[in-house]
């Protein structure tokens, strides 16, 4: 473990910063900040929270490709800020690229820390085979979602549907679940634990409460966990 944090109060002056002069000639004044202060510090938190991430699943990846670029996609937006204001961590799973397999999240945000696991928006086929699971096994879903280790430290989150999917029981007894479009437990984080030196073994802690879920999902979509 790095003798001293990775994360700093200045990673978070800069993305206070940037939030304010969103623009490419005030970040090309300021991208050794950046480099400095945001992207060399993720780069080694990443290299050194690999040997966690092992332990948890080994069929999850943690490399450079894990932090997304800090360009937006503007493309399809109203919104042309050139700059996400937030650094993104992502553990995707090795057969990410072909389905849409679950992954592991850390968000660093001024004010808006947090993490999560799970799927995002996955797509209608991905969806279907959750529900069904939650049908078939109703007791691993139970277990997945409502244990003591899981509520402890994480809560479900995302969208949902306003009525029952079709094809599936409205009176079943997790029929709020199965209204969900996003499957995701997570939490609030204080800036104070991104810039904590023990956050590789801290966030470790944190996905090992959704264990249950990520296998749960893992199993869902047909990939291995």
């Amino acid at each position: 473990m790095a003798a001293g944090p990775y994360f700093t109060q200045d990673t978070f002056r800069f993305l206070k910063e940037l939030k304010a002069h969103n623009d490419r000639a005030w970040f090309a004044r300021n991208k050794g900040r950046y480099e400095d202060d945001v992207k060399v510090p993720a780069l080694r938190f990443i290299q050194d929270f690999a040997p966690h991430l092992k332990k948890l699943s080994p069929h999850f990846g943690a490399g450079p490709r894990s932090l997304f670029r800090i360009y937006r996609d503007v493309r399809f937006s109203k919104d042309k800020s050139p700059f996400k204001t937030h650094t993104g961590i992502q553990f995707r799973h090795d057969r990410g690229r072909d389905v849409h397999a679950p992954g592991y999240y850390f968000h660093i945000e001024p004010g808006q820390c947090f993490m999560g696991l799970g799927l995002w928006h996955p797509d209608g086929g991905t969806l279907r085979a959750i529900r069904e699971l939650i049908v078939e096994e109703p007791a691993l879903w139970k277990k997945a979602t409502r244990s003591r280790k899981f509520t402890a430290a994480l809560e479900m989150s995302g969208d949902s549907i306003s009525r029952p999917p079709r094809g599936f029981d409205p009176e079943h007894p997790f029929v709020e679940d199965l209204k969900r479009k996003d499957f995701i437990g997570g939490c609030s984080l204080p800036e104070a634990f991104a810039t904590s030196p023990a956050l590789p073994k801290e966030l470790a802690r944190m996905f090992a409460a959704g264990t249950s879920l990520m296998a749960f999902l893992c199993k869902a979509v047909g990939v291995a966990f």
